[in-house]
């Protein structure tokens, strides 16, 4: 049975198409999701399924209950929201005993949820404080144990680390994963972060213009995006336009832009003329460390030291290629405007037709 499943779903705001052909299946205890830029209406599918909005058209079940007409505090979902959303007045336990307290529990109850949800968020000893004495972390975590404890169908997710810092959002996006897997109760979890949404999810949709571009694990929106739009917005990668040419044998042919020349796969480009070829910076190998065919030489530009990895700009016959190097060493970083040569492997070459923006050859089609 699916947690959540949605059908041709559509949401108009005036005459602006929010929301368009949604189809969607949400498994039982599976941690989604809706990831995309600003305004590619991943916050309004959210708010949708929470019953917030009316959608025009479609259908939405949670647990094969239609829930089109229900409205949002009967469907039994609880949302997190990126503001924290703390009542400012009410101590720690009086905060995550709200929704209970609504439903009318008895008291013995509401403080034996109100409790193990602290727990769970490791909130314990808490209880008596407001939330002008906790910092961002832990308002997000009151938040958190408010919405598990009155123990929804779905767990929502609005962009609730948004407002935190860089290492306070890793520290929760691990507590929050941890916390749901334990709990087991289904989630989908909104955010315009790449890096969050692949380190998180068990499956990512990503969106663009109120539409769905693709549905995947995290491998597979990464490694085989279906279009363009995915391809460039999961990740760094580098997009040459290129002419077509002669076959090159065992399932590659030839392909040019300039005096730029590369081998590439042949499969699904039969009856084109012009092909964008995509490649991951991390798939490109520099000559002497295990370097292939495909060997070009360019002018490095700019360096980027991002700890970790060092991230080159290399300028080849006017287009710019960007390398990444791992485990870098500050000695061995070429100076700017020296020459650089690698290698791109032609089995981790993408291809993508220019016109459509579909990916071609092998792998998921759209």
């Amino acid at each position: 049975m699916h947690a959540i499943r949605i059908i041709d779903l559509e949401k108009n705001f005036g005459e602006v198409k929010a929301l368009a052909e949604i189809h969607l299946e949400i498994e039982k205890g599976e941690f989604f999701t809706l990831l995309g830029p600003s305004g590619c209406g991943k916050t309004t599918l959210l708010r949708t399924i929470a019953g917030f909005y009316q959608q025009d058209r479609g259908d939405i079940y949670i647990e094969d209950e239609l829930i089109n007409r229900v409205p949002a505090y009967q469907r039994n979902t609880a949302m997190v929201f990126q503001n924290y959303a703390v009542f400012p007045h009410m101590t720690v336990f009086d905060n995550v005993a709200y929704g209970l307290r609504v439903r009318k529990l008895p008291k013995d109850l509401v403080s034996q949820k109100v409790m193990t949800a602290l727990k769970s968020v490791h909130l314990e000893g808490f209880e008596q404080r407001t939330p002008d004495k906790l910092s961002g972390g832990q308002q997000q975590r009151v938040g958190l144990a408010r919405a598990m404890a009155i123990e929804p169908r779905v767990l929502l997710f609005d962009e609730p680390l948004s407002n935190l810092d860089a290492k306070l959002r890793i520290e929760m996006r691990e507590e929050i994963k941890a916390v749901q897997k334990s709990l087991g109760i289904t989630s989908i979890y909104v955010t315009h972060d790449q890096e969050e949404a692949l380190v998180i999810s068990d499956r990512i949709a990503v969106m663009n213009q109120g539409r769905i571009q693709q549905i995947g694990k995290p491998w597979e929106i990464y490694r085989d995006p279906q279009n363009i739009f995915v391809a460039n917005f999961v990740g760094k990668i580098n997009m040459l336009r290129m002419q077509l040419g002669a076959g090159a044998g065992n399932g590659f042919r030839h392909a040019s832009l300039g005096k730029v020349e590369l081998i590439i796969p042949a499969h699904g480009t039969e009856q084109l003329d012009t092909i964008l070829a995509a490649f991951r910076p991390e798939d490109i190998d520099e000559v002497g460390a295990g370097g292939g065919g495909n060997t070009l030489t360019g002018v490095l530009r700019t360096v980027s030291f991002m700890g970790s990895v060092a991230r080159f700009e290399v300028d080849v016959e006017g287009q710019s290629i960007t390398i990444d190097r791992h485990r870098p060493r500050e000695k061995d970083i070429p100076p700017i405007h020296a020459p650089v040569s690698f290698s791109i492997p032609p089995e981790s070459i993408l291809l993508f037709d220019p016109v459509s923006g579909k990916r071609l050859g092998k792998g998921p089609q759209p």
